[in-house]
């Protein structure tokens, strides 16, 4: 199969395919800022007449130049000349994000406001901050942008024009421009003529809040209304702010189309065969999910309609931390120019990447368009899901590195989302914490868990052939400093099993305490470290550890009020 060059055709018929332009030159307003014009720059061409394309109407007033979805050559020209990033020996933009070097999920709230307030799932992931505030916010954001630059991205999200949203971000700096044109779906030039904006994300990383006056913890603040379908940051660089903004909407606005709106990366083989990747940030989603020998539909966040699977996004977002050409090929490759780099530390002379340096944060990152993959599925679409895979980084190192789950297995531990935090991905994160994230991402989850697993009971319900397993790329042998990360070798050919279908003839054994059953084989796998008490030197030990987290499971699972009798079953055992 041929899997270098070609862009595989989805199978997905439901759907009409628009067609992207490599280019993306669809608009440019006024000239380059007299006090940074380098001198070849008055070479490109520009439109004469002046307008700010409705920024007005948001109360944006009294601007400098405004910018509507220049190439990523000129916003790349922008972002050097204003010194926000430099260029790295392998072609990609390299910027620093300051403080912020990955999401601060404690300055993230939610407007409360009469249209959703009863909605939403009130928690320490959704905090609520009056509309007084964000109005006061606003203005704060109107008076900053008075005089400034500002960047504007027109496009979409959501590969399946049935649930497609438009998008529309505002920045100040070009670096975070591009950005969102690599993230999201990139219009073509008919599209952006008569395009509408659903969503409006307004970052203004300059401003500053004031904690005391504004009601929020610190300078920083990501703020969601969704009766306006407006998202304000400030205070952070960090570009991951603004497609997780995103993504949160599209969380509450989908469920309203019965579509589960999923945090997962997906991918096919040539014949369609769809599989899902669930987990948090560092689980492997975005490594396992671009495969050479499969055809990725997207890295991160999807959608499960009654027509099959869509990606919400048009690029990918990959961590870049020890990145090998040999391990990941394909992030490695789409690391050119066009691609943003974030806090990754250049050597001083060449500019060349040292992508084992941790030196700003654990939490580097690249995004480029999913068309920097070459076996991309363009436009993101596929069919129902034939696997189905958690991910989980067990930091106490006791389940097993695969396990299949029945459909209230399956159930139970959606519901739970375990995993760890893995160092760097949010703020003050070092070593890894063994954490509980319904539907793996519950920080995106504006409604309560129960919404998205009924979501996802109806789906499996539909479709009974899927299979559903649990992936342990965590620790194996023993817990964090005692035992070994699963090598990456082992879990993409237990993926790979997986996906291929070639479980279905293994004998598989329940676990003694967490149920789920356990392969007693997988071709390219030591057998001894399938069943994870073989890996322990102290099988009583490694029974106590499995017990105490067993209990956390139970513990967890408490706080889910009208769960159904047969999901409770699913239940490790504790006695």
């Amino acid at each position: 199969m041929e899997t270098t060059s070609s862009i595989h055709q989805n199978p997905y018929q439901d759907v009409s395919s628009p067609t992207l332009v490599n280019s993306r030159l669809a608009d440019q307003q006024g000239d380059f800022p007299t006090n940074h014009t380098p001198t070849q720059y008055t070479e490109q061409p520009l439109l004469l007449e002046l307008s700010d394309y409705g920024l007005g109407e948001l109360g944006l007033r009294n601007l400098g130049h405004v910018y509507r979805n220049l190439a990523i050559p000129i916003l790349v020209e922008h972002s050097i000349a204003r010194t926000e990033g430099i260029l790295s020996a392998n072609g990609a933009l390299c910027v620093k994000t300051g403080k912020y070097t990955g999401r601060s999920p404690h300055d993230k709230y939610m407007v409360d406001e009469a249209e959703s307030r009863e909605e939403i799932h009130w928690s320490q992931m959704n905090v609520p901050i009056p509309e007084f505030n964000f109005d006061r916010l606003c203005r704060r954001v109107r008076s900053y942008v008075q005089g400034r630059d500002l960047y504007i991205f027109d496009g979409y999200v959501g590969a399946d024009p049935q649930y497609r949203y438009g998008v529309r971000v505002i920045t100040e700096r070009a670096s975070q421009s591009l950005f969102a044109q690599q993230l999201f779906i990139r219009p073509t030039p008919e599209q952006l003529k008569t395009h509408h904006a659903d969503f409006t994300v307004i970052a203004v990383p300059g401003l500053h809040a004031d904690p005391e006056d504004d009601g929020i913890n610190s300078e920083a603040f990501i703020v969601l209304n969704l009766s306006k379908k407006m998202v304000i940051i400030g205070g952070s660089k960090y570009a991951g702010e603004i497609k997780k903004s995103v993504f949160s909407l599209m969380n509450y606005f989908m469920t309203k189309a019965d579509v589960l709106p999923m945090h997962c990366a997906a991918n096919m083989d040539a014949d369609g065969n769809t599989a899902l990747f669930f987990g948090l940030s560092g689980t492997g989603k975005t490594t396992l999910s671009a495969d050479p020998h499969r055809y990725l539909i997207g890295d991160d966040e999807h959608g499960w309609s009654d027509h099959g699977v869509f990606n919400f996004e048009g690029g990918c977002y990959a961590k870049t931390i020890k990145l090998r050409r040999e391990q990941e090929p394909q992030i490695w490759d789409a690391i050119r120019f066009g691609a943003l780099m974030e806090n990754v530390v250049l050597d001083h002379d060449t500019r060349i990447p040292d992508f084992d340096d941790s030196s700003l944060t654990e939490n580097t990152r690249v995004a480029y368009p999913i068309e920097y993959i070459p076996n991309a599925v363009i436009p993101g679409v596929g069919r129902h899901p034939k696997t189905i895979i958690f991910l989980t980084a067990d930091a106490f190192g006791v389940l097993p590195p695969i396990a299949k789950l029945t459909a209230l297995q399956a159930m139970y531990h959606f519901m739970s989302g375990y995993t760890s935090k893995v160092a760097g991905t949010e703020r003050g994160i070092k070593d890894p914490e063994a954490t509980f994230s319904a539907g793996f991402g519950k920080c995106f989850l504006p409604l309560a868990a129960s919404v998205y697993a009924k979501l996802l009971g109806k789906r499996l319900e539909e479709h009974p052939e899927t299979k559903v397993y649990l992936v342990n790329t965590g620790w194996s042998g023993g817990p964090y400093g005692v035992g070994e990360r699963v090598a990456i070798a082992h879990t993409r050919a237990m993926v790979s099993a997986a996906v291929n279908g070639d479980l279905d003839s293994v004998k598989f054994n329940p676990h003694p305490i967490f149920k789920v059953l356990v392969p007693e084989t997988i071709p390219g796998v030591p057998d001894e470290i399938l069943d994870p008490i073989k890996t322990w030197k102290d099988p009583q030990e490694y029974e106590k550890q499995a017990k105490q987290l067993a209990q956390l499971f139970v513990g967890n699972f408490q706080k889910f009020e009208g769960v159904p009798e047969s999901v409770l079953e699913a239940q490790p055992n504790i006695n």
